[in-house]
C-alpha cells in the first residue's frame, strides 16, 4: 500500500461487478475493555491474511474508520460468494466462534456487517490530489480523461465498457 499522492484528478475503471462489504463493531460499555478488546484485536490477523491471499480469496482492498464508539471497515470484494467462502475459513470462523462463546449474552460490544452487490457501471469515483484510496485502491486507478470528466460520464463509461466485453 502506497501513500504517494497522485496529483490531479483520478477515477477508476468501473467495468466489473464488485461487492462492498461493511463490517464493524460498536463499544456499548467503554470500561469493559476485557469484553470488547478481544473482538477488536481479532481483525488485524484476518486483514493480513486477506491482503496476503488477495487473488485466491477474491479480496480487493479495505479502508478503516475509528469513531468514539463505532468502527467501520469498508471492504471491496470480487463477489458475494468470495465473502461467504472467507467467512467459513479457519481464521474468521475461529474468531466468530470465540466471539459467540466468550461474549454470548454480553451487551458490552456489538458487531455488524452489511453486504452490497454492485454491478459494473453502477458506481463511479473521483479523487483529486489523493493517494490511492477506496475504490481507487481496489480497482484500476486511472487519470480522469475528457470522456470521464463528470460523474454521469464516468457512470456511462462503465456501462458501455461492460456491454462491449
Amino acid at each position: 500500500m502506497s501513500s504517494s499522492i497522485f496529483k490531479g484528478r483520478y477515477t477508476v475503471e468501473n467495468d466489473e461487478d464488485l461487492v462492498v462489504f461493511l463490517i464493524g463493531m460498536r463499544i456499548n460499555k467503554r470500561w469493559a475493555l476485557h469484553k470488547w478488546l478481544p473482538v477488536f484485536w481479532s481483525m488485524p490477523g484476518m486483514i493480513r491474511e486477506l491482503y496476503t491471499n488477495k487473488d485466491k480469496l477474491g479480496f480487493k482492498s479495505t479502508e478503516s474508520f475509528f469513531g468514539l464508539r463505532t468502527t467501520v471497515m469498508i471492504q471491496y470484494w470480487r463477489s458475494t460468494e468470495d465473502v461467504i467462502a472467507y467467512a467459513r475459513q479457519e481464521k474468521h470462523l475461529k474468531a466468530w466462534q470465540d466471539f459467540n462463546r466468550k461474549l454470548k449474552g454480553n451487551d458490552a460490544v456489538a458487531v455488524y456487517h452489511e453486504t452490497y452487490e454492485v454491478k459494473a457501471g453502477q458506481y463511479e469515483a473521483v479523487y483529486v490530489n489523493m493517494p490511492q484510496y477506496g475504490l481507487g485502491k481496489a480497482l484500476k486507478h486511472i487519470p480522469v480523461s475528457k470522456e470521464r470528466h463528470s460523474a454521469s460520464q464516468r457512470l456511462k463509461a462503465g456501462k458501455s465498457e461492460k456491454r462491449s466485453s
